[in-house]
């Protein structure tokens, strides 16, 4: 009961500090000038991927690497599965073809990546650095189409931005939502890691496994937040732009950093199964996506039906 507990608390104490740390970002944003373009891409769309960031850094160097990469690879698939599959059950979500062939590409592109990287049973600080690289590029390559007008999803992460009220006004307050932001995440990080590891060990399932499931589910929360409030506001395109820009973020930059930090081994199970899952899932959704430029009710269904599949094997067939 007291790991449950400790894993509740590190969760709500991850969203409040995600939540804090983008608000207190986006009004920094706006001070400094930044445009809503830039704030919505960088700030919301990578910002609601701060929990596993934080989480997967601070396993990486507690020696968790089972935490570190399952947080990663569980969050990329449930943020498929489940948190797509829920807002397209809320409403239809529509995307444009030239997002789509853009961000739905490199999230297929980089579990790509991730498959022949970990082929030698680790990822090293070599591999992060092309992780890294990969990221740069495509922040690059997505700004410039976007300020360009190539690519029509500029005012998709304008209107990420706008999903996110009640910004602090003073540059007090600024500063306040920001450094409390990342001490919550901080704090949060270590409480949730010390429940996830002791029930771990109580039920007898690999770090691995909670990882890929509890630590995933429960990091993946502000991404969850998000593209629910804009599903129900019937912004399409945020909602799944939220979640493929954090899915690139995930494995690009959380576990190209914390590669960086500590070299992190492979569990066996990620390497036989999980990652096949990813790419699958990754496969699936632009499929879904490409046949009809929007992801229907009953294709949310499936999504959230696999997700059940995934938990249910992970436990079961594949809980070691």
């Amino acid at each position: 009961m007291l790991n449950l507990l400790f894993v509740v608390i590190g969760v709500l104490l991850l969203t409040s500090g995600g939540e804090a740390l983008i608000r207190g970002s986006l009004a920094a944003a706006n001070r400094l000038g930044i445009s809503p373009l830039l704030s919505g891409l960088l700030i919301v769309g990578f910002g609601t991927s701060a929990p596993e960031l934080v989480v997967s850094i601070e396993a990486a160097l507690s020696e968790r690497p089972d935490i570190a990469i399952g947080n990663v690879v569980g969050s990329n698939i449930g943020n498929i599965l489940l948190i797509l599959g829920l807002c397209a059950l809320i409403t239809p979500l529509a995307v444009k073809p030239l997002v789509l062939r853009r961000d739905g590409v490199t999230v297929v592109a980089a579990s790509i990546l991730f498959l022949i990287l970990v082929g030698g049973d680790a990822l090293v600080r070599s591999d992060a650095a092309i992780f890294l690289l990969a990221l740069a590029a495509y922040l690059i390559w997505a700004y410039r189409t976007e300020r360009s007008g190539e690519a029509p999803s500029a005012g998709l992460h304008i209107a990420e931005g706008e999903e996110v009220t009640s910004l602090p006004k003073t540059t007090l307050w600024i500063v306040m939502a920001v450094v409390l932001g990342l001490v919550l995440l901080i704090a949060g990080s270590q409480v949730l890691l010390k429940g996830a590891v002791g029930i771990a060990e109580l039920f007898g399932v690999s770090e691995a496994v909670i990882g890929l499931t509890l630590v995933a589910v429960g990091t993946s929360l502000p991404e969850l937040s998000i593209s629910v409030i804009a599903a129900f506001r019937r912004h399409a395109d945020v909602a799944i732009g939220n979640i493929l820009g954090s899915n690139i973020f995930n494995l690009l930059g959380i576990l190209g950093i914390s590669a960086l930090l500590q070299p992190l081994p492979v569990h066996e199970r990620i390497l036989q199964f999980d990652q096949w899952v990813m790419l699958g899932t990754s496969l699936i959704l632009l499929l879904f996506l490409y046949t009809g430029s929007r992801l229907s009710r009953l294709e949310g269904g499936l999504l959230l039906l696999g997700y059940g599949v995934y938990v249910s094997l992970s436990f079961t067939v594949f809980g070691t």
